[in-house]
C-alpha cells in the first residue's frame, strides 16, 4: 500500500500539470484565432478553445496507455504508434467539435467535404498538441537501452574517475541497494522503469527510487544482471523461464514477474547463455 502513495500523488501532479498546459494552449489559440474564429469576440473564442483544449485532453491522453501497452508488448517505436493513435482519436474529437459548434441548435449532419475538412483542421491542432507532449515525454525519458558490458564499462568509467580524483577505487559494491528501504532486503529480483521513477522488485517487495534507469544500472556494482529491455534490468539468478510468442521474447522471474526482452536483446541474452 505504500508504495502505491507516491505513484497517485506523481498521476495527480500529472494532471494538474497537463492541464495546465492545456489550459495555457487554449488560452493562445483563443487569442491565435485560427481557422476563422478570430471574427468571434474574444470571450466566446476563450470558452470555445478553452473547452476544446479540455476535451481534447480527455479524449486524447488515453491513448497513451494504448501505446504504452503496445510498444511494451511488441517492442514497438512510440512515434508511429502515437500517430496512429491521433488519427483515431481525431475521429471522436471530430465529432465533438462538430456538434458543439451548433450547440443549442440541432446538430446536422455534415456532408463528406465538411466532415474532412472539419478532421483536417481536428488533426493539425490535435496533432500538434500530442506532438508537444510526446517531446516533453522524451525529454524525461533515459538513453536508449545499455547491454550487460555497456552498463559494466560505465560503471568502471566512473570508477577511474573517482580514483583520479581520490587516489582509491570505490568498493564493488552495489550502491543502488542501500537507496532501498531495509524492508524489502537486498535479494534484488529487478528494476523497472516507471516515468522518471525506478521500481526495484525484490524477493520481499517492491518500492519506487526517484532516478534515471541509466543511473540505477550503473549502481548495481557486481551483481550479475543485464538491461534486457528500455524499461527493464533484470538478474540473471531470477530468471525462472523464458516464454515466447513468434518473435516476442519474455523472461518470467521470481515472483511471478514478467519481463519483456527487445528484440535487439535476444541474440545478447542467447550469446550470454540466458535462453
Amino acid at each position: 500500500m505504500s508504495e502505491q502513495v507516491p505513484v497517485q500523488r506523481r498521476a495527480v501532479r500529472k494532471i494538474i500539470i497537463d492541464l495546465s498546459i492545456m489550459t495555457v494552449i487554449g488560452i493562445f489559440l483563443a487569442v491565435l484565432g485560427p481557422f476563422g474564429t478570430i471574427s468571434q469576440p474574444l470571450g466566446l473564442r476563450l470558452l470555445s478553445w478553452l473547452g476544446f483544449a479540455y476535451l481534447g485532453y480527455v479524449i486524447y491522453s488515453p491513448m497513451g496507455y494504448f501505446v504504452e501497452r503496445m510498444a511494451s508488448a511488441f517492442d514497438l517505436p512510440r512515434a508511429p504508434l502515437w500517430l496512429f493513435a491521433v488519427v483515431v482519436a481525431t475521429v471522436p474529437m471530430t465529432a465533438a467539435v462538430w456538434s458543439m459548434g451548433f450547440v443549442p441548435d440541432p446538430v446536422p449532419m455534415p456532408t463528406l467535404d465538411q466532415a474532412m475538412t472539419s478532421y483536417f483542421y481536428v488533426f493539425v491542432v490535435g496533432g500538434a498538441v500530442t506532438a508537444f507532449f510526446y517531446l516533453i515525454e522524451q525529454r524525461g525519458k533515459t538513453e536508449p537501452n545499455m547491454t550487460a558490458q555497456q552498463a559494466k564499462t560505465d560503471v568502471q568509467s566512473r570508477e577511474k574517475d573517482d580514483e583520479a580524483k581520490t587516489g582509491q577505487m570505490r568498493p564493488d559494491e552495489a550502491s543502488f541497494l542501500a537507496r532501498l528501504p531495509a524492508s524489502l532486503g537486498t535479494s534484488l529480483i529487478a528494476l523497472e522503469m516507471e516515468d522518471h521513477y525506478v521500481r526495484a522488485h525484490t524477493a520481499l517487495g517492491n518500492d519506487l527510487v526517484l532516478m534515471r534507469m541509466r543511473d540505477a544500472v550503473a549502481e548495481l556494482g557486481e551483481i550479475d544482471g543485464m538491461q534486457i529491455h528500455r524499461s527493464w534490468w533484470v538478474a540473471r539468478g531470477a530468471v525462472e523461464d523464458v516464454q515466447r510468442e513468434g518473435r516476442n521474447v519474455r523472461l518470467v522471474l521470481t515472483g511471478g514477474l514478467v519481463a519483456p526482452v527487445s528484440r535487439a536483446n535476444v541474440s545478447v541474452l542467447k550469446d550470454a547463455g540466458w535462453i
